[in-house]
């Protein structure tokens, strides 16, 4: 997750923008990732899903890094959440290559 967060923080405006299927572009598709994985961190400690903002192009590799980050402190000890996750990641990360 840090290396796609790192790979999204210096990418250019164009290719964040640029669309990927089933996204308009490379960084709503991170977005996207960074609210599912927000959403199950927050199930996990009982909370309810809140959208993740869209702060902008340029944000959503920090965006990716907490809501992540986030995640693997709450599953700490459910591998299974965290391999799913894992999986959701490097799904994304192809998609955005």
């Amino acid at each position: 997750m840090d290396r796609l967060a790192d790979r999204f923080r210096a990418m250019p405006q164009s290719r964040l923008l640029g669309a990927v299927p089933g996204h308009p572009s490379r960084a709503a598709a991170v977005l996207a990732l960074a609210g599912r994985l927000a959403d199950a961190a927050r199930a996990l400690e009982g909370l309810p899903p809140l959208p993740v903002p869209d702060c902008g192009a340029f944000a959503v590799g920090d965006q990716l890094a907490v809501t992540g980050h986030d995640l693997a402190a709450a599953a700490a000890d459910r591998p299974e959440t965290l391999a799913a996750a894992l999986d959701d990641v490097a799904d994304t990360d192809r998609l955005t290559a």
